[in-house]
């Protein structure tokens, strides 16, 4: 077995692979005795990898962290300096190219930061953006205004506020989806040649409130950290 592990900015997701399945587990529920191998993909803090990393030296057990290269099988980087996109940026790229290699993509990851990618069928990488994330948007917002404020139960609406939390939340919501269409219209292209992919902890939300057909892959990472294994093991 594999031991797939997504290190974000606030928070850690731990997968076992074993047979191209991927299966999403608690740190406290691996089973050590079956992990072969571990691949990492960091982005965030090493104190929320102490426990794996401790007791996989403890044990023996190879440690991998991902790394983004210039290009990995027919996905090539945007970024001429390639080691300065984030690596979950990278994998999330490299999933949505082979999990729809007929379609260009553009690849929604929204938690802390929301960061829209752009790849054309062809698995060139057009580059992207980084946001602020829905509530780091309001907290900026919030703590820079003296007459802005926000509350914890007005819900994210793509619709005009009539009080200032709704102006608040529903203007990060409206601005992050505003930014989706343009990373669209970076392709030049039908929609119909385009696939939407949304990922990370806001990613349902858009996609709840985005108007044309996407989806949402929950483990997009790692399914690109499971495309990034496989080209290392070839």
């Amino acid at each position: 077995m594999r031991l797939l592990v997504d290190v974000g900015n606030t928070a850690l997701k731990v997968a076992s692979e074993e047979n191209n399945n991927i299966t999403f587990i608690k740190e406290a529920d691996i089973n050590w005795s079956a992990v072969k191998e571990i691949a990492i993909a960091q982005v965030g803090p090493d104190k929320l990898l102490e426990g794996i990393t401790a007791k996989a030296h403890q044990l023996g057990i190879p440690l991998s962290h991902a790394s983004v290269t210039a290009q990995l099988g027919a996905v090539k980087c945007a970024y001429p300096q390639f080691q300065n996109l984030g690596i979950d940026r990278w994998l999330g790229v490299v999933a949505c190219h082979y999990l729809y290699p007929n379609q260009h993509c553009v690849v929604v990851d929204s938690g802390t930061a929301s960061k829209i990618d752009v790849l054309t069928k062809e698995g060139e990488h057009l580059g992207g953006w980084i946001l602020p994330g829905l509530d780091m948007m309001i907290e900026s917002l919030v703590s820079n205004t003296q007459k802005v404020f926000s509350d914890s139960e007005s819900l994210f609406l793509p619709k005009l506020g009539k009080n200032t939390p709704n102006a608040v939340k529903n203007g990060a919501l409206i601005a992050t989806l505003g930014a989706v269409e343009t990373g669209i219209a970076q392709l030049k292209s039908d929609f119909d040649d385009i696939q939407v992919i949304f990922a990370g902890g806001y990613g349902e939300l858009l996609q709840l409130y985005f108007e044309k057909p996407s989806v949402f892959i929950d483990d997009l990472v790692l399914k690109g950290l499971k495309n990034w294994c496989e080209f290392m093991h070839k």
